[in-house]
């Protein structure tokens, strides 16, 4: 019989350390989260000191009547979740409900899920954090008292559906203005020359090099504010003179640089550096991060954990990890790549020093040895993580930078250039840039050719070049991450859910990996402004952050945190209502468009759809027209060659105020017939000879339901897809997403809609 029973939250994670434990220890799973506040209310007392009220997740009492039944089996109850609040805050959920099996009950920590860890977590268990509970604790009910009380508001100010979070509307705000800066943008024309040079002796086309235009004369200042020539006349009459020059080496300027390996991942630099390079999203890159982490199985090895663990903010390095680093390196790459001592790297300021940075659990597994056994999005994310750290303990690559000025008359233009030396870390892993300028100056590993100072030179071309300036650019997953970490927004294990929420709730929207903000987003990104301008603050947020961390170390009670923060936000809670209305006003702009109904000006408003055209003598007149973009939407019916099955009149393709197409009668208002647009799918249910189409509820939920409707009351959430089962031959399946329990995966697969199939894709 085990005498131990150990809990974690994740099944992939209990199969893993199952094997290294054997058998004198019980592993079973709560499978994520057992308690929670409800979704339907509040739950929590803001009168009684903000105490929560916590129910059982539905589906749990299974698993907690499970929990209960081994627990009462063994001597001893490991708690092991994951090292950080929210793992912290799951133990102490487990623990109220396993205490009534009167067995002693510890928490153990590890940083990753391998044999020595584990064991050693095992030989010395500890007690729950209750600081770490409590910080955990105020940030769920700091988070449920801003989304439940603002966004009932925001529902009738808008539309029903919409949300507010403490810190996912700091991340559309950031959105937000970086789309207003661009829209505020003006371009300024410059212009550039550029000479095509090469030694004057044998000048053959590989020893030709380019030098910009530096400056001109005896100013050594900037030749404008942009460092170039803006006016394209002036360009040209000095590109004219200055191919009569003579152009001669002035200096040869030669300088030894030493470029440093980047510190190992951390979260953020994690889904920063997979989506340059891997194009993961955020959500995915955690989601696979999480998968290496529990454990991978490895042929007749079984499952083993591949990386730490993923969520952190710190660069520390265990000895041992470092030592088996090092003797990589000296061993496949030789003495000369290896630093005199290992490469200590400093966490950020405020930094959770609980835990390590991502690294391979154990560094000589290469992903060369794994790739048999990984997937290919598995086998990708490892490398990155692997590359990372082992180059992190490399020697710095060595660069020779050369600098060539070049006197012509009064010009004086400028080359630059570099070599590599010597490649140190750069021989496995170089970190990934966003949105380098196209026009930078940055002339990386251009080789320039051995003049020496009075050489002369021959020219070949000068080119005036025309650009613009250019606006700030879109934030990415990647950037937005960034800047998140850098204004102290959330922690590591929220930005992949902030990325993904805003995107979920329709506020954000991704062009080409540019996150853009919808009109549904700026709008309510306005209203928050003025109805709730401290909530979407990021100088506000950024120290209720730094706050939690004060709980998180024992300084200060949750309780206390929570006083401070809500007699101001009940205030603003009451005035919000007004000054979102007149925020709404304010957001209203004439147009050029004119009323075809009453001759009226048309007004650009805001809607709970986005953007629209509406007369200014609204209510007199009632005229409204659609936008997409500045561009305005054709609301005319289209014709169609199906009839009415009630009048008999032809049917019509209309638009919903929500912009989805819809069946109408065209005798309307006499008839009011109207059906969905049919998918080509007919309904199931026997004896009803009607179709599929996608329908939407009051709120503007869409699901799908037969065109019969009220007399076949088909309806599925799931949407159907026009393909048989190959199980059973039944005409369409149904596309089924689910959302994990023990980790942020969401998968989508097939299923057999008939009720007598089991099919399903997975």
């Amino acid at each position: 019989m085990p005498k131990s029973l150990v809990v974690v939250e994740s099944p992939a994670k209990a199969k893993t350390i199952k094997k290294i434990l054997g058998r004198d220890y019980l592993v079973e799973s709560s499978v994520g989260h057992i308690r929670d506040l409800p979704k339907k209310e509040l739950g929590v007392d803001i009168e009684n000191a903000f105490a929560p009220k916590y129910v059982l997740i539905r589906g749990k009492g299974k698993v907690i009547k499970a929990l209960t039944a081994s627990a009462k089996k063994v001597d001893t109850i490991y708690l092991a979740a994951d090292p950080d609040r929210e793992g912290e805050a799951i133990c102490w959920h487990l623990a109220e409900e396993l205490k009534k099996a009167k067995k002693p009950i510890y928490r153990i920590v590890y940083n990753e899920v391998t044999k020595g860890a584990i064991l050693e977590a095992i030989q010395r268990p500890g007690q729950i954090d209750m600081a770490l509970v409590d910080a955990q604790q105020a940030r769920r009910v700091l988070d449920r008292l801003v989304g439940y009380q603002i966004s009932p508001i925001l529902w009738r100010s808008v539309k029903p559906g919409l949300s507010a979070g403490r810190v996912q509307s700091v991340a559309v705000r950031l959105i937000c203005e970086r789309e207003s800066e661009i829209e505020a943008f003006k371009p300024q024309e410059y212009w550039t020359l550029t000479a095509t040079l090469s030694p004057a002796e044998g000048a053959f086309s590989q020893s030709r090099f380019l030098a910009k235009l530096h400056r001109i004369g005896k100013d050594k200042g900037k030749i404008n504010n942009y460092g170039f020539l803006i006016d394209e006349t002036k360009a040209k009459e000095l590109a004219a003179d200055a191919r009569t020059e003579t152009y001669i080496v002035e200096k040869v300027t030669k300088k030894e640089r030493k470029q440093r390996p980047v510190p190992p991942f951390i979260t953020s630099s994690l889904q920063q550096e997979a989506s340059r390079k891997l194009r993961f999203a955020a959500k995915r890159t955690m989601r696979i991060a999480q998968q290496l982490y529990e454990g991978v199985e490895l042929g007749r090895e079984g499952s083993v954990g591949l990386i730490t663990y993923m969520r952190t903010d710190s660069t520390r390095i265990a000895q041992e990890a470092l030592t088996s680093a090092r003797e990589f390196i000296k061993t496949t790459y030789g003495s000369e790549y290896l630093p005199a001592r290992a490469v200590q790297y400093r966490s950020k300021k405020g930094a959770q020093d609980a835990h390590e940075a991502v690294r391979p659990s154990v560094p000589l597994r290469t992903p060369a040895s794994l790739k048999p056994y990984l997937s290919e999005e598995q086998y990708r994310l490892y490398e990155l993580i692997w590359k990372r750290f082992i180059a992190s303990q490399m020697k710095p690559a060595v660069l020779d930078a050369t600098t060539i000025d070049i006197k012509a008359g009064r010009y004086l233009f400028r080359a630059t250039g570099s070599v590599i030396k010597f490649k140190g870390f750069r021989t496995i892993y170089m970190e990934g840039q966003d949105d380098v300028p196209a026009d930078s100056d940055a002339e990386e590993d251009v080789t320039l050719p051995a003049v020496k100072e009075g050489e002369l030179l021959e020219l070949h071309k000068l080119e005036p070049k025309q650009h613009f300036t250019q606006p700030p650019p879109r934030y990415n997953e990647a950037t937005l991450v960034k800047a998140l970490e850098a204004k102290a927004i959330g922690r590591p294990s929220t930005y992949a859910t902030i990325l993904s929420t805003i995107q979920e709730r329709g506020y954000v929207e991704k062009d080409r990996s540019r996150l853009l903000p919808t009109d549904i987003g700026r709008l309510v990104n306005q209203l928050l402004i003025h109805g709730f301008p401290n909530i979407v603050d990021v100088e506000f947020t950024a120290k209720m952050e730094e706050k939690l961390d004060t709980v998180a170390d024992g300084k200060v009670g949750w309780v206390q945190e929570l006083s401070e923060f809500y007699p101001p936000f009940q205030t603003a809670l009451k005035e919000a209502p007004d000054k979102m209305y007149e925020a709404r006003k304010a957001m209203e702009t004439e147009s050029e468009e004119t009323c075809e109904k009453c001759g009226g000006k048309m007004i650009v408003k805001w809607g709970r759809y986005g953007r629209f055209l509406g007369c200014a003598s609204y209510p007199e007149c009632q005229n409204i027209k659609r936008l997409n973009g500045d561009d305005i939407v054709s609301t005319e019916p289209e014709p169609t060659d199906k009839k009415c099955d009630k009048c008999g009149e032809p049917m019509v393709i209309k638009m919903s105020r929500a912009g989805a197409k819809f069946l109408s009668c065209s005798g309307y208002p006499k008839c009011k017939n109207a059906k969905p647009l049919p998918m080509g799918i007919d309904c199931p249910e026997k004896d009803c000879d009607g179709y599929l189409g996608e329908r939407r509820t009051r709120r503007g939920k869409i699901f799908y339901g037969c065109s019969n409707y009220p007399k076949c009351e088909f309806s599925t959430w799931d949407k159907p897809v026009l393909h048989p089962c190959p199980d059973c031959g039944a005409p369409f399946l149904l596309e089924r997403t689910r959302k994990g329990k023990a980790s942020e995966e969401v998968t989508t697969h097939l299923v057999c809609n008939s009720k007598e199939c089991g099919y399903t894709s997975e």
